[in-house]
């Protein structure tokens, strides 16, 4: 029996499932470099990807486009089944008149002296009338093209997906793809499990949408496990009472399927967290936190927390009665604010979720008028040393030892105006309100994992 451990660099990019706002690799798992230090420890870097299915197989790339042709077709049929029984029922309100000019022509065919000026004008007229079904029989043969063409797009279809079949089996393609699902579950519950770390990078910013003033707020529930996809935004940093909860990411990114709430107490600041189903915020001009239940649309609990500066006396650096910031990580909520006696220093406090009672309190040494924003993960705060262009995460505080560092870990400020950024334990996340920009990062963290083994 020996013991031996492993050293992995995890870089986390389980995302939100959504159209394209979380990019991630192809080739799935990866491990980009591996290396012995000098303990004889193994040094790898793992890059783990959002949950995906066989995505290397080529064939498995030839049958999304598949399906993307079918999807196109179908697109086309749906039209042109609209635009058949749109031009049918212009057909059927024009078959009266069409009548009236058949029947017209057939005297005037039978007895030629009855068409005098006057009838001639009027069946000139008549068929005037029916000038505008030309374009709708020129669409008709148009269409009928079109399905000649889909129906060979459909032949072919068949032809390529009886190839596959062929060469590979569906029925051991499936299987194969469900083991590989299987997998991939377990794997990503593995990192779940040992996700924590120490950060060492963060992303390229990506942008999700662009909307609201250049103070706000908006997020995701941050509780472990939850399958809510609701996503929050609080548009503006003082007095406000109106939260909008959008159903899902997709609906936020276009801006639709949302319902209000409003707020009994107005808030201060941007330093608010949703955490399990409840939004938590300092109340305007005290420094009471407010637990608000969005299913019961009520006020759950209110406390005041002991000591702490609020109406502008100790913000970050960008103003904004940002006195007393909410968040949550892997060990649960916290608040980030100073008092007079601690001299304008951040203080940590890790709260008890139902009563919002003070678990436990840092003080970091660190003063908050000289910090842009801050953010938990795994139990370490994490400060960044300005809110504009060229920021970047300056300092680090970790509760479990009581120690701090300073640390330089650049991140791209893209609009040059932060004023809110929160860690999302559950998809290991940086989310940040960015002039008026909603914008996430993925993060990059350093974790020793010790394993034994034969």
């Amino acid at each position: 029996m020996h013991l031996f451990s492993a050293m992995f660099l995890l870089v986390m990019l389980a995302g939100m499932p959504s159209e394209a706002l979380y990019p991630s690799p192809e080739e799935g798992w990866q491990i980009y470099s591996s290396a012995q230090d000098a303990d004889g420890k193994c040094i790898c870097t793992v890059v783990a990807p959002a949950q995906n299915m066989c995505n290397r197989d080529p064939r498995s790339r030839q049958l999304r486009q598949l399906m993307e042709k079918v999807q196109n077709i179908s697109q086309s049929m749906e039209v042109l089944d609209l635009r058949t029984y749109r031009d049918l029922e212009y057909v059927k309100n024009t078959e009266g008149l069409m009548k009236v000019v058949d029947g017209k022509l057939k005297v005037a065919s039978d007895n030629p002296r009855s068409l005098n000026p006057k009838g001639f004008q009027e069946l000139k007229d008549k068929v005037t009338q029916l000038l505008p079904l030309l374009p709708v029989l020129e669409q008709y043969k148009n269409d009928a093209k079109m399905i000649l063409r889909l129906r060979e797009e459909v032949r072919n279809l068949s032809l390529v997906l009886m190839a596959i079949q062929e060469e590979m089996g569906a029925y051991d393609y499936e299987e194969l793809r469900q083991r590989v699902l299987l997998l991939e579950t377990r794997l990503h519950s593995c990192m779940q499990k040992l996700g924590c770390g120490k950060l060492t990078g963060v992303s390229n910013p990506i942008t999700v949408r662009a909307s609201g003033s250049r103070f706000g707020c908006w997020m995701t529930d941050t509780m472990i496990p939850s399958s809510d996809n609701r996503v929050w935004y609080v548009d503006g940093y003082f007095k406000g009472r109106r939260v909008l909860e959008y159903r899902t990411m997709s609906d936020f990114v276009k801006g639709q399927n949302f319902v209000q709430h409003s707020l009994q107490h107005p808030w201060a600041g941007t330093g608010h967290v949703v955490y399990n189903g409840s939004l938590y915020y300092n109340k305007y001009q005290s420094n009471i936190i407010v637990k608000y239940h969005f299913r019961s649309r009520s006020v759950l609990v209110q406390r005041s927390l002991s000591g702490a500066g609020y109406n502008n006396t100790f913000p970050y650096s960008w103003g904004g009665y940002s006195d007393i910031d909410l968040m949550a990580d892997e060990n649960g909520l916290w608040a980030v604010y100073t008092t007079i006696p601690n001299a304008g220093n951040i203080v940590i406090s890790r709260l008890e979720p139902q009563t919002l009672e003070v678990l436990q309190t840092w003080d970091t040494g660190y003063p908050k008028r000289s910090a842009g924003e801050s953010f938990m993960i795994c139990g370490t705060l994490y400060v960044t040393n300005s809110h504009l262009a060229g920021a970047k995460i300056y300092f680090a505080y970790y509760t479990n030892t009581s120690s701090y560092e300073y640390t330089d870990i650049p991140f791209h400020n893209q609009y040059s105006h932060i004023s809110m950024m929160d860690y999302n334990p559950r998809e290991r996340m940086l989310y940040t309100w960015n002039n008026g920009h909603q914008v996430l990062y993925h993060v990059t963290l350093f974790q020793v994992i010790k394993t034994s083994g034969d």
